[in-house]
């Protein structure tokens, strides 16, 4: 791969045997480039879906759920495999994996008499397995290749195919949904993924490996705490915050949740330099603040695209494609900003430009949530999604140099995992709370907007009609047609006015409660803007001893500090 323009040559930290530290880009590229389209291009598909398996918007959202779940819990686990047993190896592993299930995902409609949406839960969960093993490996292997003082540049890459991905998710989804089909939107990942595997065999270096141990309870401890509090959360509505079996409710199941992941970190603690996620990370300042900006963005990268996305298209009426394209500004404006805001955290304090871009996806999702309405041209949401894409373009790439740097080899892939692991929890944590809040509020605003509608119907239908829509306002189907059960004997004109009304006031209503849902995003984000502004200036560089007695300090400017000549 050659250098590209205007970027100062890059001389390698590892022998790559001539070739130029740019060379290992393009698997790293292609991989997390499916790992993070697979992250939204679901969204899209969410009504085809409900269709397709008659299947409910809880279940559909667990389609995502399941993929961050085990995209998230499993990472601590494939950053500290790749420190014992090389990025390359476990790279590769990720990709035969997550190429396989992206079949299977995409077949998981043909399987049995009829489609069941159990089986695509399940093939999503395992290609998220994939991702897992793969993305800490990415940010390893940058980390340990290219010169701190030049690894923005390298960054700015990886983050310009993070922000494109992720907003590019939604219009390959609407183009393979709308011409051959949703299972396209999992095939498409076959023929990426075999160039990838050429690319990472051929391109990779093999890269030492420092022996270290595996936590297995720390990794049963992980994924039963975050999986119980994940549960709860995503399934909470479903049983109206009460009793789902016995004496089990949604609040036990979270708070046990909770309290496994209390002993988990108690674990860990004694667990020390062995631990699968060493806490004496979270000494460096900008390595903590770092994991919670990467889970406010992934939260707000969830929390827009799922209401908006069901609202182009329920409520505006939009082909999946026509959806799609209205995100298109905020995948050119991210492509074009991230490489320039990862060569300008190399220049300036990365902490700014992690704040400016926090700041400017608030404003976004502050100015969308102000001008939705049921009536409202698609175009007018362009301009606050091109201000999103300069968002998503200066935060992801200087927001992995933070929190990055300063790491020594040995925890490269620990860091990179713990980092991407807090990133996806904040992506399951925000597709669990925004669906939630989603259905909660549309049972506040859609039977407010039927009482509003109503008063132009006939006495005889109006309080059926209340009622009706008040049953389904929770539904997404029922969203869509605006279908309400009528007394028998109502006249054909009358019962064409109502179903118009009722398509008014879900439409009303819906547009209503994803405007206040955004306002919680919104929040989030301001949270993200103060983290990021009280950064360091300059990293934090770890001290710990290594096993041969050699401060990881002296390792880690072997590996990651060398400065320029």
């Amino acid at each position: 791969m050659p250098t590209p323009a205007g970027s100062a040559p890059v001389t390698p930290l590892v022998d790559l045997q001539g070739r130029s530290a740019w060379s290992v880009l393009p698997p790293l590229i292609l991989g997390f480039f499916m790992i993070m389209v697979d992250t939204t291009i679901v969204n899209i598909a969410i009504p085809t879906l409900t269709r397709t398996f008659s299947a409910s918007l809880i279940e559909v959202g667990w389609v995502n759920s399941a993929y961050l779940l085990s995209y998230a819990v499993l990472m601590l686990l494939a950053g500290r495999l790749g420190d014992r047993y090389g990025p390359k190896a476990v790279f590769v592993a990720g990709l035969v994996v997550f190429t396989a299930f992206s079949f299977l995902c995409g077949f998981s409609g043909n399987i049995g008499p009829s489609p069941e949406i159990g089986w695509l839960i399940a093939f999503r969960g395992l290609q998220g397995v994939g991702a897992a093993l793969m993305t800490p490996q990415t940010m390893s292997m940058i980390t340990r290749v290219f010169p701190a003082s030049q690894r923005g540049a390298a960054l700015g890459l990886w983050g310009a195919t993070a922000g494109v991905a992720t907003i590019a998710g939604p219009l390959l989804g609407g183009l393979f949904v709308e011409t051959v089909g949703w299972e396209w939107i999992f095939y498409v990942n076959i023929p990426v993924g075999v160039a990838a595997l050429w690319f990472a065999t051929s391109r990779l270096p093999h890269l030492p490996s420092h022996g270290t141990t595996l936590d297995v309870p720390g990794v049963v401890l992980s994924v039963a705490g975050l999986g119980a509090v994940v549960f709860g959360l995503q399934e909470g509505e479903n049983f109206d915050w009460g009793r789902i079996w016995g004496p089990l409710t949604v609040w036990s199941t979270i708070g046990t949740g909770l309290v496994i992941l209390g002993v988990f970190v108690w674990w860990q603690h004694r667990q020390g330099a062995r631990a699968l996620l060493p806490l004496r990370l979270f000494r460096s300042r900008n390595f903590s603040l770092a994991n919670v900006d990467g889970m406010v963005v992934t939260f707000a990268m969830i929390g827009i695209f799922f209401p908006l996305t069901i609202y182009l298209q329920s409520v505006l009426g939009l082909t999946p494609i026509r959806a799609a394209l209205v995100m298109v500004p905020g995948s050119l404006v991210s492509g074009v900003v991230a490489p320039f805001a990862g060569r300008l955290s190399d220049r300036v304090p990365g902490k700014w430009v992690v704040a400016a871009g926090l700041a400017a996806i608030a404003g976004a999702v502050a100015w969308i949530a102000a001008v939705l309405a049921p009536g409202l041209s698609p175009w007018v949401l362009l301009w606050p999604m091109a201000l999103f894409g300069v968002g998503t373009g200066l935060t992801f790439s200087p927001l992995s140099n933070l929190a990055t740097s300063g790491l020594d080899a040995r925890t490269a892939g620990a860091g990179a995992g713990a980092f991407n692991t807090n990133r996806q929890v904040g992506g399951v944590i925000g597709s669990a709370v925004v669906v939630a809040t989603l259905s909660a509020r549309l049972g506040v605003t859609v039977p407010a907007a039927a009482e509003d509608v109503a008063s132009g119907l006939p006495d005889q239908v109006r309080g059926p009609f209340v009622d009706g829509v008040a049953a389904a306002s929770g539904d997404l189907g029922s969203t869509a047609v605006g279908s309400v059960p009528l007394p028998d004997g109502v006249p054909p004109e009358v019962a064409d006015q109502v179903a118009a009304a009722a398509r008014q006031a879900f439409a009303a209503g819906f547009a209503d409660a994803a405007a206040q849902t955004l306002l919680l995003v919104g929040a989030v984000l301001l949270v993200g803007v103060v983290c990021a502004a009280a950064m360091s200036r300059s990293p934090h560089h770890e001290h710990a001893s290594s096993p041969s007695g050699t401060p990881a300090g002296e390792e880690a400017r072997g590996i990651s500090g060398r400065r320029r000549p």
